[in-house]
């Protein structure tokens, strides 16, 4: 069958090919180092699809099945993963600034080292994700669950974590300095009471090494 990755905005063709399936098209273009800036891929079954490195800057991937992808050092700036499937998926080291990924499934993903500054991650589910080294400055995730979530050494300086759920999450050595916790579920976050995690790391640190 002829499959045709179109830009979303212009509709012009970025990659054209005969394929059995979307899956093995997409896996084809990333290749052939094709560049799916601004992609057209709402709906997609990429279940598995190796996407290792791939430039999806700004592509649409609303609704996708990117079940147990590997996503590891590709391009997702300003992607739009609306509702995204994303369970077990590899994100290590992906950039995702700007990405949307609201109500997004980011269950057991990995996350590690990821870049999602700026991301809008309102009520994506990332129970159990490994999300430690990441990057989510400034980034939204009100209303999300982070359920046993690790989020070790993670970046979460000015985050919204406005109404989520962080319970049983691992939050040694992470810093929150300015992150918003209005209504957070801390409830057996590991790494920090839960007065400390509230006052900034700054605040923190000066207190447990002052010198009576």
């Amino acid at each position: 069958m002829k499959y045709k990755i179109r830009d979303r905005f212009n509709n012009s063709i970025l990659f054209e090919g005969d394929f059995a399936n979307i899956r093995l098209a997409v896996e084809a273009a990333v290749r052939a180092r094709a560049d799916l800036t601004r992609a057209n891929l709402i709906g997609a079954d990429l279940n598995r699809t190796n996407l290792t490195g791939a430039n999806l800057t700004g592509a649409d991937l609303t609704r996708a099945n990117l079940t147990n992808a590997d996503l590891m050092g590709a391009n997702l700036t300003r992607t739009n993963l609306t509702g995204a499937n994303l369970t077990r998926a590899n994100l290590s080291g992906a950039s995702l600034t700007d990405a949307n990924l609201t109500r997004a499934d980011l269950f057991r993903a990995n996350l590690t080292y990821a870049n999602l500054t700026g991301a809008d991650l309102n009520r994506a589910d990332l129970t159990g994700a490994d999300s430690s080294e990441v990057c989510l400055h400034r980034a939204n995730l009100s209303g999300a669950d982070l359920t046993r979530a690790n989020l070790t050494d993670s970046n979460l300086i000015g985050a919204s974590l406005r109404g989520a759920n962080l319970s049983g999450a691992n939050l040694i050595g992470a810093d929150l300095r300015e992150a918003n916790l209005t209504n957070a579920n801390l409830n057996g976050v590991k790494g920090y009471n839960i007065e400390p995690v509230i006052i900034s790391r700054v605040e923190d640190h000066f207190n447990r090494n002052l010198i009576i």
